[in-house]
C-alpha cells in the first residue's frame, strides 16, 4: 500500500511501459500481434480484457492455458497470478492501458552493461 501511495502521490502517469514474459503473454492472449508479426510492433494491454480474461484463465486448466496464443507451456501455470496482479496494479495506480515492451529486465541489465563498456 505504501508503494502504491507513493506512485499515486507523483501524479497520474502520461504513458505505462509493462516488461515481463508474462505482460507479453496476457496482451497475446487479449489479441495483441503475435511476435511473428515483427519487434517493433506496438503492443498494448487495457485493463478492462484483463478483467475480462482473469475469469476465464481462473476457470482453464494449465493444459488448456498453454493451448492459448503466445502462451508457452512453462509459464501457463503461472499465467493466472500474472493476471491477478497485473489487473491489480493496473487498478490501483489507475492505469487503463499499457504497452507491452519487446523486451525483459535482463535485457535492459544488458545493455546498461554494454553502455558502460569502454570503446575499442
Amino acid at each position: 500500500a505504501r508503494t502504491v501511495g507513493e506512485f499515486s502521490r507523483a501524479g497520474r502517469p502520461d504513458h505505462v511501459v509493462a516488461t515481463s514474459k508474462t505482460f507479453k503473454q496476457l496482451a497475446r492472449i487479449a489479441g495483441a500481434p503475435g511476435s511473428s508479426e515483427g519487434l517493433h510492433v506496438q503492443r498494448t494491454l487495457s485493463r478492462r480484457s484483463l478483467e475480462e480474461w482473469v475469469p476465464r484463465l481462473a476457470g482453464m486448466t494449465v493444459v488448456e492455458r498453454a493451448a492459448l496464443p503466445g502462451v508457452s507451456e512453462g509459464r501457463a501455470a503461472q499465467l493466472l497470478a500474472g493476471a491477478l496482479v497485473a489487473e491489480g496494479a493496473m487498478d490501483l495506480l489507475g492505469v487503463e492501458e499499457l504497452e507491452i515492451c519487446p523486451w525483459a529486465l535482463r535485457e535492459g541489465v544488458i545493455l546498461r552493461r554494454l553502455d558502460h563498456l569502454p570503446e575499442e
